[in-house]
């Protein structure tokens, strides 16, 4: 039986670390690729020269050439410009957009059969842009957003209660931004409700800290953006596709209906398998968080159009 192949596009701190842990778990041969010569090569070698330590067998290639690429199962791209303090995503479309959309395009024509995985902000729109410039089905393209969003939940949950972060269960629901939804009532540590375990004004700062999570990490680096809990959420999602684990995780997802929305990405759970995003699943909302995600929803929107203005497809 022949290993998976997983492309990681972008050889930055998201990317080396997407394929560090892609590594680390042994999911299958890795492709580094990056448009600056010298640093995806450099950077595989290194990581490769790791596995007689570490005790993994992946063979890891660096490349500018996206030719290497094919026959991928899972592509991942994290290719764009980082966020700076002061600036918010929406300020990174018009590059991004243009980069996502080309990287895309080459990736689907050279692994036509591959899943893909976005991570380049502003996330929810350009995962639409991806699939819409692969033109490859849109349950076979998502975005790693929910699975951030909500793991930063669940740390500040766990953290709050002095408790391990394993027995914290809890998801973001609606766009990767500061619209984002943290939903408290499905919130767990251990089984029970986390508002039968902490005050209310306690839960809104966590809620708060949670949608602010990306730019606290952000203004500590000064330059750059976060990329550990990034890359470990990644790798999530492609373990999920290339094991067919049926995992249920908060991802942006086409919507076709679902939540009342069409022809747009979203965050929301899904069950994702072997095929990708394999089902949708709607969750009852009270009227105050119907009204949150809303909110989230055109605030996206209002980006999307914004989008089309700088790509044509």
């Amino acid at each position: 039986m022949k290993r998976n192949k997983i492309t990681i596009v972008g050889a930055g701190n998201v990317g080396a670390t997407c394929a560090h842990w892609a590594a680390s778990k042994e999911l299958g041969d890795i492709v580094l690729i990056d448009v600056v010569e010298g640093i995806p090569q450099g950077k595989a070698l290194d990581l490769m020269e790791a596995a007689p330590v570490e005790g993994y067998d992946c063979y890891i290639k660096g490349t500018n050439d996206f030719a290497d690429t094919a026959g991928s199962d899972v592509v991942v791209i994290t290719a764009g410009i980082a966020r700076k303090p002061g600036m918010s995503r929406d300020d990174l479309l018009a590059t991004n957009a243009r980069i996502v959309a080309d990287c895309a395009r080459q990736a689907a024509s050279y692994s036509p059969n591959a899943i893909i995985i976005v991570v380049t902000n502003p996330l929810d729109v350009m995962t639409y842009a991806a699939m819409r410039a692969s033109n490859l089905p849109p349950q076979r393209v998502f975005g790693m957003a929910g699975v951030l969003d909500s793991a930063r939940f669940r740390t500040f949950i766990a953290l709050e209660l002095g408790i391990s972060f394993e027995d914290v269960s809890a998801f973001v629901l609606g766009g990767h931004g500061d619209d984002m939804v943290p939903l408290v009532r499905y919130s767990y540590a251990g089984g029970i409700p986390i508002e039968k375990l902490i005050p209310a004004d306690r839960i809104a700062a966590i809620v708060e800290r949670t949608r602010k999570g990306g730019a606290e990490i952000v203004n500590y680096l000064k330059s750059g953006s976060a990329y550990y809990a990034p890359g470990a959420s990644v790798i999530q999602m492609v373990e999920a596709v290339l094991k067919d684990k049926k995992r249920i995780l908060p991802v942006a997802a086409y919507l076709n209906g679902e939540y009342g929305q069409t022809d747009m990405y979203f965050g929301v759970p899904a069950i994702i398998g072997g095929a990708g995003v394999e089902k949708v699943i709607e969750v009852d909302l009270t009227p105050e968080e119907k009204e949150a995600l809303d909110k989230s929803i055109q605030s996206v929107r209002k980006v999307m159009q914004t989008m089309h203005e700088y790509v044509q497809f």
